[in-house]
């Protein structure tokens, strides 16, 4: 359950970044007049990249050692 709740927050916070970006190039939001709410969309966009970063370093962690035997066999 906690791994669809934390899931579920990172699907959420790339959505509110996709909106804000969105309505930010149709003109509908000026930076300067929505300060605070651009701060928080700036710290949520790169906590979700801080994010996307981390697991990729990690996802080597995570594969079967004999397909990994294999390709150092074949020499890739």
């Amino acid at each position: 359950m906690a791994s669809f709740i934390r899931d579920a927050f990172w699907v959420l916070a790339l959505g509110v970044v996709l909106a804000y970006a969105f309505f930010l190039v149709l003109g509908a939001i000026d930076v300067s007049e929505v300060v605070w709410p651009s701060i928080v969309v700036g710290v949520l966009a790169l906590l979700w990249i801080l994010r996307g970063v981390l697991l990729a370093r990690h996802r080597d962690e995570d594969k079967d050692p004999r397909l990994v035997h294999a390709r150092e066999r074949r020499g890739f």
